[in-house]
């Protein structure tokens, strides 16, 4: 690896750090948040969903800037954008306040990660590509499940307010890299970007979230559910109608007829939406009814984030010399199990015994789904259009979230308790389990070379 492929490598990792740290590092503070501002079960969402809305809208108008105009400007607006909505959280005097600035915060993060993994698409080939996927993977998907630790320590031992100002080391690094890493930008000259696509986008899915959050709160017969939900329908497929004849598309349709795309994403549509409904029930959960500190609640993922920091880089390696195929099948039904093994939280609660097995079990199965998953997408479109495939990915990921999380209410039946906790164990489990099933009938492993073989 020269000293340029490293820096690229550092800098896509930090850059995506920040955004996949803030998408769940919040969750172990919303009962503090919620305490201090007020709101209830429907604030702790928003402050979720406003930050997940925005970053899964704008992610694929982020795409294709980042493909038109440079991933390293990209990047510098991104990270700057984002340590300013950091600190506007941090001194928020109101939830609505915090509301509006995780939003804020959101659009900057959708110009992180598809700038980010299209610099390593774009510097990197064959096996060494696959391995900087896998570092990637494993790294920015350990800061989504280390996140609830981290939060946990600063709500438990300083301030919920804290908790947004993590980023500010990160974010300062990235941008010194940036400044000094000698990575030259790439334009294209007679780009320009769909904007009536990206509002059309962004009201579609911003209605449909709206609706299904306030949904158990105002009930669908209420005009102020049913109407957003359905112009939030039809935006959206005004947006998919535009992109067929759009100049310059958001997301071009032509990208879905290759097959390891769509499914892969089809695939991630399930997994990531199993894994933010549980990281949010989990955290909340152990609080709330388990009656942990936060800390603690934090720390009950940190299996997790230990085996996939030890395999999720073999596990991209071996998935590239055997295929992508048998990993993500394997990995997504083991998470599920691990789902099911949550079943066995009770009002006697023991987290060695009911909640552990679990984390290990889950670990495992993320370990072997990650980067294989992420390979397989971007692996099977060309790298001058890595930047909005790694979008599309990403978007679909992020919207998945969103989607798990506003229908928290209707999945614990209201209230999370630990009936609740059960019935989204369950929905976690099938979800995982769907997400298996999709890469075991529609993903296609590449056809081998003497070069594979050849690989360590």
């Amino acid at each position: 690896m020269t000293a340029t492929q490293r820096s690229v490598l550092w800098i896509a990792i930090l850059a995506s750090f920040v955004a996949f740290l803030d998408g769940t590092v919040v969750n172990v503070a919303l009962p503090a948040i919620s305490d201090e501002l007020g709101g209830g079960l429907t604030t702790q969402q928003w402050v979720v969903d406003a930050y997940l809305i925005t970053l899964g809208a704008l992610i694929l108008v982020a795409g294709s800037v980042s493909d038109a105009y440079g991933r390293v400007l990209v990047l510098r607006i991104g990270l700057i954008g984002f340590g300013i909505a950091s600190v506007a959280i941090a001194a928020a005097p109101t939830a609505e306040f915090l509301i509006v600035a995780r939003a804020v915060q959101g659009a900057a993060g959708a110009f992180l990660v598809p700038s980010s993994l299209a610099l390593i698409t774009s510097n990197f080939t064959g096996a060494a590509q696959g391995r900087a996927i896998g570092t990637w993977t494993a790294m920015t998907t350990t800061a989504m499940i280390v996140g609830p630790l981290i939060g946990g320590v600063f709500v438990d031992l300083l301030s919920w307010r804290l908790v947004f100002l993590i980023n500010v080391l990160p974010i300062a690094a990235t941008l010194v890299l940036l400044a000094r890493g000698g990575i030259r930008d790439v334009r294209q000259p007679d780009a320009s970007i769909d904007w009536l696509g990206a509002i059309l986008c962004t009201l579609g899915l911003g209605a449909m979230v709206f609706a299904l959050i306030e949904q158990p709160n105002l009930g669908w017969g209420s005009p102020a559910i049913w109407i957003p939900l359905l112009a939030g329908i039809a935006l959206f497929a005004g947006f998919i109608l535009r992109q067929r004849f759009a100049r310059s598309p958001i997301l071009p349709l032509d990208l879905f007829r290759v097959r390891n795309f769509w499914t892969g994403n089809i695939a991630t549509l399930f997994i990531y939406a199993a894994l933010s409904l549980n990281g949010f029930v989990v955290v909340v959960y152990l609080q709330q009814g388990a009656g942990l500190p936060a800390t603690l609640a934090g720390l009950a993922s940190l299996p997790m984030t230990i085996l996939l920091i030890l395999f999720s880089s073999r596990a991209g390696a071996l998935s590239g010399r055997w295929g992508p195929r048998l990993f993500m099948t394997i990995g997504p039904i083991t998470m599920g199990i691990g789902a099911l093994l949550l079943l066995t939280v009770a009002g006697d609660f023991s987290y060695w015994w009911q909640v552990l097995p679990s984390m290990i079990v889950m670990g495992i199965g993320l370990a072997l789904t990650v980067a294989p998953l992420t390979s397989a997408i971007l692996g099977a479109i060309e790298s001058e259009r890595s930047g909005i495939a790694s979008a599309v990915n990403n978007a679909v990921a992020r919207v998945a979230g969103l989607v798990a999380i506003a229908a928290l209410a209707a999945i614990v039946g209201g209230s999370l308790d630990l009936d609740g906790f059960h019935r989204a164990a369950i929905v976690t489990a099938v979800l995982m389990i769907a997400g298996g099933i999709t890469s075991f009938f529609g993903i296609r492993n590449p056809a081998r070379t003497d070069a594979d073989d050849r690989q360590p």
